[in-house]
């Protein structure tokens, strides 16, 4: 089962969190798990891990961010990847539930052309590490953007993350079952 915690604290996130063993060190919380925090979000190029960002100059910016961080270990990057879809979809759903149009591209979510998300999924020497943050405010982004207060109304941002976080490893687990219920053919 995937762990789940959400950070009072508010954290700066700048990439440096995106670590083997960030979530161990930081919160006593071992083995796979993912966690959410508030904070400003500012990676510059030398942090980022999309090689194509990097390629574009185009560093990461927002004043006020959802993080969700999760580590997850005994998988490829490509389930990674996988997985990384998955979160990205869960919280789709969970914004048409509140009556909200949300486009998918990819890992990336739109609402009205504005992008709402960012996203990333990698591998360290020990696991695979996924960083997918929602704008709160959309205000000083580089892009044009939205947030989840600002234009979304969605003020229960606690709420919000761990529903997102509960989800999540809930169908984590219910895929791990599936795969464990059938006969081989």
């Amino acid at each position: 089962m995937i762990k789940t915690k959400y950070i009072e604290d508010e954290i700066k996130y700048i990439g440096s969190q995106l670590a083997p063993h960030w979530i161990y060190k930081n919160f006593k919380i071992q083995g796979d798990a993912i966690v959410a925090f508030c904070g400003e979000c500012k990676v510059e190029l030398p942090e980022m891990v999309d090689i194509e960002d990097v390629i574009n100059n185009e560093p990461i910016y927002s004043k006020y961010m959802l993080s969700f961080i999760t580590e997850q270990f005994g998988i490829s990057l490509t389930e990674g990847v996988f997985r990384q879809r998955l979160l990205i979809c869960i919280i789709k759903e969970l914004l048409e539930e509140r009556g909200i149009f949300v486009v998918r591209k990819g890992d990336d979510l739109m609402i009205n052309g504005a992008k709402l998300s960012v996203s990333i999924a990698t591998k360290s020497i020990t696991s695979i590490l996924i960083h997918t943050g929602l704008n709160i405010l959309s205000e000083g982004a580089p892009v044009k953007a939205c947030g989840l207060t600002s234009e979304l109304g969605i003020n229960d941002i606690k709420a919000f993350a761990t529903e997102v976080m509960n989800r999540y490893s809930e169908e984590i687990e219910d895929i791990i079952s599936a795969g464990t219920k059938v006969r081989g053919v």
